[in-house]
């Protein structure tokens, strides 16, 4: 049994969930899968110095996991920072993509291919590819789109690019064979928009508990590592610096708070708007944000262990659309959630289970009462910890998550 993967970020790139596709290629492997990847050439997380190797025609075929995996990548400009770049090189990938899945001989050998949603036009692409080869495949909704660029202030609803973004989701949802989304709330979204509740199967995003595990603060070297203080009350933020994760709440409440010498900002990432919040923070003339590069995943128990408490945000109207993955990491740590973000499944998660506490998405009085709150009571954040780390391992484990993809797979072939 062979799977055809399109995608367009690979190993060794580095993004904030890339834990779920190694865990996942790794389950497919030990149930006899194999897998036939086409990529670009790396170019997220890394070194100019390592992209360089992979551009090397002995580094374009690459052979994985025990032979279970094939990655062939193909040339393609470096990601950038400007959106019209970024999505001229989606739509190149794409072309290729496609290309690859109807003429190459590796790629119509496979039963079935696993999308991911990431660039949007994936999923299109893949249905294009299905009336051609009458292959079926298995589309994995990370995200919502178009309902992520208006959340997003890109754009709203009723404008042209909604409308061709609408007509793209429902084309990629009709011909889809199975559709994975990572929440309730993404279910009950795309049922509204006509897809069949037997087409859609809720999967989680989960964490390795046995990689992603609490560390206690005299055990964690990051603190030296980075000049941090034990005694402080730190808030950690770990992912991406864009526009959708809302970053300016951080900032603003830091700013609000720049007299209690006690609370520091941690922020750990990578992304297009950085430069622009390491400005606004240095315009602020405040001192306690500091930012430090995104950590590999296998520090990841350490970066969310220096915190006393951990942020999720969003955009006002991303709520909906949006289950960050770091979630499940800051609960495997043991350490406690502070969430910006719309009322939904999310803050129900964290409230019914005493892990975490949320203020309304984009409200910053709101977020720096929380704070303050949960600064004055280290104890009750400790506890909030233990109970997010308990909740991991009733609900969100590796071995859930991973078998019910194989499963999903097998049902579909």
């Amino acid at each position: 049994m062979k799977i055809l993967v399109l995608t367009p970020y690979a190993y060794p790139e580095k993004v904030a969930s890339s834990h779920l596709g190694q865990n996942r290629n790794q389950a497919f492997k030990e149930n006899g899968f194999e897998m036939v990847v086409y990529t670009p050439t790396p170019c997220r997380g890394i070194s100019e110095e390592e992209r360089k190797k992979y551009k090397r025609k002995e580094w374009r075929n690459e052979i994985r996991l025990d032979g279970s995996m094939s990655i062939h990548r193909f040339s393609l400009f470096k990601e950038g920072n400007k959106p019209f770049l970024r999505a001229l090189r989606y739509i190149i990938c794409c072309i290729k993509h496609f290309d690859r899945a109807v003429f190459s001989r590796d790629a119509r050998n496979c039963d079935v291919m696993f999308i991911a949603s990431t660039p949007p036009i994936q999923g299109a692409m893949a249905a294009l590819v299905k009336k051609i080869r009458k292959i079926p495949f298995v589309y994995n909704l990370q995200d919502i789109f178009p309902d992520s660029l208006i959340g997003a202030g890109i754009t709203q609803k009723g404008s042209l690019l909604w409308k061709i973004g609408r007509m793209i989701e429902s084309f990629t949802y009709r011909n889809a064979d199975k559709i994975i989304v990572i929440s309730e709330d993404f279910k009950k979204n795309i049922m509204a928009k006509g897809v069949p509740e037997e087409k859609i199967e809720v999967i989680y995003n989960w964490i390795d508990e046995n990689t992603v595990i609490p560390i206690a603060r005299e055990n964690n070297p990051l603190y030296e590592e980075l000049g941090l203080s034990r005694d402080k009350f730190n808030v950690v933020y770990a992912g991406n610096l864009g526009n959708a994760q809302n970053i300016d709440v951080i900032i603003d409440s830091a700013k609000e708070l720049v007299e209690n010498k006690n609370i520091e900002f941690i922020i750990f990432g990578s992304g297009g708007l950085k430069e622009q919040f390491v400005k606004k923070v240095k315009d602020y003339g405040i001192d306690n944000v500091k930012f430090f590069p995104l950590q590999p995943m296998e520090r990841v128990s350490y970066v969310y262990g220096l915190g006393n408490i951990c942020i999720v945000s969003c955009k006002p109207g991303l709520g909906g659309s949006a289950m960050p993955s770091k979630t499940m990491s800051i609960l495997s740590a043991g350490r406690a959630i502070l969430a910006s973000f719309d009322e939904g499944e999310l803050t129900s998660i964290l409230e019914q289970n005493d892990c975490g506490v949320c203020a309304k998405a984009g409200d910053v009085k709101g977020f720096v009462e929380k704070l303050k709150m949960l600064a004055a009571n280290r104890e009750k954040c400790d506890i909030m910890g233990k109970n997010g780390r308990k909740l991991i391992l009733q609900k969100f484990t590796r071995e859930v998550g991973t078998q019910k993809y194989v499963d999903v797979i097998k049902n579909i072939i």
